[in-house]
């Protein structure tokens, strides 16, 4: 078979608040032709990049569409705005529903599926609540129905490690030390559990947290300084009261050893009104 086509660039994305151009890049893999209804894949983080969704295009290979992955602005190979560290009235979540319209209209794409992940979940099921003509189909994978609820998630999670490893997170929190290797590999061995449980990471997932340390501006002004606390503007982020409101067909995707516990994702299954949970319970270790 011969390989997938693969196209890349750059989209100009106006924001009238900044005074200044930006930049979006986009990688196409597969041919995107009118007549073709492409798979849109959307990074988590938020603040990492989009290299780690790529193996999607294993998918891809089936459907006539292509797959669509693109560097949300501040992250990765897009334009990066380190100014805006902690600018909360900045790093909106209707900043990055605006590059993802641009980006559908500027491809010219009238028709798509779209694929979120974790944070960009959230974002694809705000994007569907609006309920764009162009949308058939949603897939959230680990994608929480509101924060509080991964918070309240995460920290039960935290609830079960192992009794030093609790004490090193509890001790950096508290003195302010989160920056100490102590409390570090402290996280390191909460995300072995819950986050990435292959060992060595993938090249590609490796490359996503090197792009956070390399600019945290979007993880930390959106996010906070880790999982358990969010202190950033997503702090109160909720899609539970327009759940309803998600038409297309969605599947809902979560792991056994998940950070998204099943309560993060109940809301979804409660109120969708074509709405499936898949549940992989498949142990890598």
């Amino acid at each position: 078979m011969a390989p997938a086509r693969v196209a890349e660039g750059f989209i100009d994305f106006e924001i009238p608040a900044l005074g200044k151009a930006t930049k979006t890049w986009y990688k196409i893999i597969g041919e995107l032709k009118p007549d073709v209804r492409p798979l849109i894949a959307l990074h988590g983080g938020p603040g990492i990049y989009s290299g780690y969704l790529e193996i999607l295009s294993d998918v891809t290979k089936g459907r006539p569409g292509p797959l669509i992955v693109y560097d949300q602005i501040g992250n990765g190979r897009s334009t990066h705005l380190p100014e805006k560290e902690g600018d909360t009235t900045f790093w909106t979540e209707d900043l990055f529903l605006g590059e993802l319209n641009n980006l559908i209209t500027k491809l010219g794409i009238r028709e798509y599926d779209l694929f979120g992940h974790s944070w960009g979940g959230m974002l694809g099921a705000r994007h569907a609540s609006h309920q764009p003509p162009g949308l058939k189909h949603l897939v959230l994978m680990s994608t929480p129905a509101s924060m509080p609820l991964w918070v309240a998630g995460v920290n039960s999670l935290r609830d079960k490690l192992p009794r030093e490893i609790q004490d090193a997170l509890d001790k950096g929190e508290k003195n302010g030390t989160e920056d100490s290797q102590e409390y570090q590999d402290a996280v390191a061995f909460f995300y072995s559990r819950h986050l990435i449980r292959i060992d060595p990471i993938p090249e590609a997932i490796a490359k996503g947290f090197e792009w956070i340390a390399t600019d945290p501006t979007v993880y930390l002004t959106m996010n906070g300084p880790n999982e358990f606390t969010i202190t950033g503007s997503l702090k109160t982020w909720t899609i539970i009261n327009k759940i309803h409101k998600i038409a297309v067909p969605t599947l809902v995707t979560t792991g056994g050893y998940d950070e998204a516990v099943d309560t993060t994702v109940a809301p979804f299954l409660e109120k969708l009104p074509q709405g499936k949970w898949v549940k992989f319970q498949v142990c890598t270790r």
